[in-house]
């Protein structure tokens, strides 16, 4: 199974892109960064372009997107919120399922711990992935352990449906 996490954002929206049946490996990642002089409309445009060639080009099974949390800053929650939006709209325009995660369900899965810090997570990802480093930028990084939430958490969820059915 290959799997596109995101972490959405208007100024940096990370990805990362890992497959496989057993121990999770990584094929991509990175960040899609719009430029803070162009209008919004101009800027979500340019992240549903980016990121519907991601999809294209890397073809994943599903993509993984963290949920909104409420944050202190409504200016901040909204632009996210849009992100998400946009990654959402170039999922389904591809025809690639979505499946969304809280932030302690992405921490729970990584780290074994819902209320992981930050540092905790980068640390857990560049293990997961046998890295030398932590991935950088930290959206990155962030998109990387969505995507690793969902290849822990896929069996699970599998198993539970077919026992529904």
């Amino acid at each position: 199974m290959r799997i596109l996490g995101v972490d959405p954002g208007t100024a940096l929206l990370g990805y990362g892109v890992v497959e496989g049946e057993g121990d999770p490996a990584l094929r991509a990642y990175g960040v899609v960064e719009t430029r803070p002089d162009r209008p919004m409309p101009d800027r979500l445009v340019f992240l549903f372009d980016h990121l519907s060639d991601l999809i294209t080009l890397h073809r994943p099974d599903v993509m993984a997107v963290e949920q909104l949390f409420f944050a202190r800053n409504v200016t901040t929650a909204i632009a996210v919120g849009q992100a998400r939006g946009v990654a959402l709209l170039a999922a389904a325009r591809l025809g690639v399922p979505i499946v969304e995660y809280s932030p302690s369900e992405v921490k729970h899965a990584v780290v074994g711990y819902g209320k992981a810090d930050k540092a905790q997570i980068q640390e857990m990802v560049q293990l997961i992935l046998r890295l030398d480093r932590i991935p950088q930028p930290d959206d990155a990084a962030d998109a990387l352990a969505v995507a690793i939430c969902h290849h822990h958490t896929a069996p699970f969820l599998e198993r539970a449906r077919a026992a529904v059915d």
